[in-house]
């Protein structure tokens, strides 16, 4: 590690010590995985979270990145032999990759310009007279088309002149940095609909921003986005305004001061053409990509928000579960899985027109008899197209059937792409695309998780403008929001999917397989122990993993909990104080015994770390613990909703699909989900809609508005009794 960047990392992070920094970064280059530190080495961390890791893992490469370009800076300007060491300072102390972009701007090689065309003319010396205020270049610039054949006229070489001074100007840095500053503060982002562009637009997505202008410094991330593909469609015509005297008067009185005379004028119509012509593009360019990349990267936070948040929906265990894709003309496709995803049964039943009466009739049979034939006692109703018509058709069938059956809307946005992969099509080869759809929403009640984890984040149905934002790092977020959450759950051993092991720490696609591969040949894991088998599943590996991996109903009580096995022996230790033993973890017998024991004296008598002695003693209390148990579990229903029995003022529940800048999305059991503005959500100012909800919530909401015609629903979470 360089004890250099590690310093400029802890000055930027300044609520992290540079013992932590250090700690963490050692970790990291040894191989360790971010949910592992976070999880097992909490002492040697200060007891940092993922996230706190992660913003100390990208600080460092940020860091790292600037200090290798200064480096590289540095060697191409004194490759040019033009390195003076006022320049290599200001490079070295350069805070920013702008600032030392700068500063290597008028070293940059580029294509052949104007001024360099003039400066081969030999030109530069009548530039440096005008630069001294010397009124007399005026008289001295025919002597220049004398010496070069190629200037034809006193205005050839007073334009050369022009473009030297100009260049020069447009490539000082502190005129740049004060003017991006003073751009950044006042200046105006402003979009108009471009002429005959109306007809682009029909549907007025646009409308917003057809006549639009906001502060630079108080434009929304959503906003942005929603110019720049309006621009892209080539419906908008955007730019920046900025008052262009104010930057003339500072140019002024940078360059000029006091000076007057031919000189003053000359220099004057210079650095006003140099700001026209060569900083005012540049820097509102990059003024427009930071806007761009700011706002990318807040909505690559709500898409990680919404992902975990969806992914860490509550599951419903221990319920025999029936998958119901919704169709007309193609028939409903429905499976049955059983309390562990294991899928049961299928059936294809035509209860929606264009079948005949007779036809619908007999689907009801089918779907009574096929209910009762497996036991179900849950069903999952994929949201798409005739789902409604299902809900109906569902509730009519339950009320036949002698034991409580509950149904869910499940939101089924990716499940015909998992359907149609190479997964979907191997796990179930003789299945139509539709039948695996079934089995998809089905496993999604039962385990979100595990379920979702096979999908591609983007296809999920969450976050806002995610097919604008820039791959890369939207794959690099969701990846590290999906490796929390599966890490954060832990999986079972023994029916973990490729797709779920693939996230565990310290785990790839290929370990992953092999361990799969090994199970089905072997049969089931009887301990962790037995895990170091598994071909490619090296020690480093082993040790990054197997702290995430349970062991159900295995040899070692152990197995089934969250403490890694390096703590084994302090766990052991623990319970023989209690003088019970390990097949009585999680009882309430076992709670109150731990509870007497005098933990901090265990600690110091040990030499052990709070942390770690405090998540052993958790483990030992809750084996097999599911932090998902705490979620908001699902609504169950038994009856539907239409918008034609929504009314002004009527109190629902519902749970929240979406959360974007302006609000939040809440199926309240209708076709069409509503939207809470995020003026509607409180009482008090808020900015952003996370700090009230989160995907997943189940929350209580009134009807605002209601437009039928345009399917349209507005919700409030302020009780209208209640006065604001």
């Amino acid at each position: 590690m360089n004890s250099e960047i590690t310093k400029v990392v802890a000055k930027n992070l300044n609520n992290f010590t540079i013992k932590q920094i250090n700690a963490v970064l050692s970790m990291l280059t040894s191989g360790n995985t971010v949910p592992f530190i976070a999880r097992y080495r909490k002492e040697r961390t200060g007891n940092l979270d993922e996230v706190q890791i992660r913003s100390i893992e990208d600080e460092n490469t940020r860091v790292t990145n600037l200090f290798n370009r200064k480096d590289e800076v540095v060697k191409l300007i004194n490759e040019q032999n033009k390195l003076t060491d006022r320049l290599y300072n200001d490079i070295i102390n350069a805070e920013t990759l702008q600032q030392v972009e700068d500063l290597y701007l008028p070293y940059k090689k580029k294509r052949m310009t104007k001024a360099d065309i003039a400066k081969q003319q030999g030109l530069e010396p009548l530039a440096q007279k005008i630069l001294s205020y010397d009124d007399s270049f005026d008289q001295q610039a025919t002597f220049f088309i004398d010496i070069n054949k190629k200037l034809n006229s006193r205005e050839d070489v007073l334009s050369g002149v022009h473009e030297i001074l100009a260049e020069y100007f447009g490539n000082v840095a502190k005129y740049r940095d004060w003017i991006r500053q003073y751009t950044n503060s006042t200046g105006l982002l402003t979009s108009k609909i471009k002429n005959n562009a109306k007809n682009k637009d029909d549907d007025q997505v646009y409308k917003n921003y057809y006549e639009f202008e906001i502060p630079i410094k108080k434009a929304k991330s959503y906003q942005i986005l929603a110019i720049n593909r309006g621009e892209k469609e080539k419906i908008l015509t955007v730019k920046i305004d900025v008052n262009k005297d104010k930057v003339f008067k500072y140019l002024s009185n940078q360059i000029n001061g006091n000076m007057h005379g031919k000189a003053a004028n000359f220099i004057e119509n210079s650095y006003q053409d140099a700001y026209d012509r060569f900083i005012k593009t540049a820097i509102n360019r990059e003024i427009r990509n930071q806007l761009t990349e700011s706002a990318d990267e807040h909505a690559i936070q709500i898409f990680g928000k919404n992902l975990y948040n969806l992914l860490m929906q509550s599951p419903l265990k221990g319920k025999i579960v029936m998958g119901f894709d919704p169709a007309y003309r193609t028939g409903c496709k429905l499976a049955v899985i059983d309390w562990n995803g294991k899928f049961l049964d299928k059936l294809v039943i035509y209860p929606h027109a264009p079948a005949s009466k007779n036809e619908r009739e007999h689907a009801l049979k089918q779907f009574i008899d096929f209910i009762k034939k497996n036991h179900v006692e849950m069903i999952a109703i994929g949201n798409g197209t005739a789902s409604r018509e299902s809900e109906q058709f569902v509730i009519k069938a339950i009320k036949k059937i002698s034991w409580p059956i509950y149904y869910v809307i499940v939101n089924e946005a990716g499940a015909s792409v998992y359907s149609a992969s190479q997964n979907a099509r191997d796990e179930f080869p003789n299945f139509h695309v539709e039948e695996r759809s079934a089995v998809s929403i089905g496993r999604r009640l039962q385990d979100p998780l595990a379920e979702l984890i096979k999908i591609d984040p983007k296809s999920v149905g969450i976050g806002q403008y995610q097919h604008d934002l820039p791959e890369k790092q939207l794959d690099n977020k969701l990846d590290r929001i999906v490796e929390t959450a599966v890490n954060k759950v832990g999986v079972n051993v023994n029916t973990a999917s490729v797709e779920l092991l693939t996230h565990i720490s310290g785990m790839n696609k290929n370990v992953a397989n092999k361990l799969v591969a090994y199970r089905n040949e072997n049969g089931e894991f009887n301990n962790r122990k037995s895990l170091a088998k598994v071909p490619r599943l090296g020690k480093k590996t082993y040790e990054q993993a197997i702290g995430f991996l349970r062991v159900i109903d295995g040899d070692n009580p152990l197995d089934n909990t969250d403490i890694h096995p390096e703590s084994y022996s302090i766990a052991k230790k623990i319970i023989n104080m209690t003088n019970m033993d390990l097949n009585m973890m999680g009882t309430n017998q076992m709670k109150e015994k731990l509870n007497s024991i005098d933990i901090a004296q265990f600690i110091n008598d040990n030499h052990l770390g709070y942390e770690t002695v405090n998540d052993i003693y958790q483990g030992l209390i809750q084996p097999g613990r599911d932090f998902r148990d705490n979620m908001p579990k699902p609504i169950l229903k038994q009856d539907v909703l239409t918008i034609d029995d929504l009314y002004k003022g009527l109190k629902l529940q519902g749970t929240v699909r979406n959360v974007v800048d302006f609000g939040a999305f809440v199926d309240i059991g209708v076709k069409q989900d509503g939207l809470v503005h995020i003026s509607n959500m409180s009482n008090k100012f808020i900015s952003d809609p996370n700090s009230i909800v989160s995907v997943g919530d189940i929350v209580t909401v009134w009807i605002k508005d209601i437009d039928i015609d345009r399917s349209r629903i507005q919700l409030t979470m302020i009780n209208p009794t209640q006065n604001g």
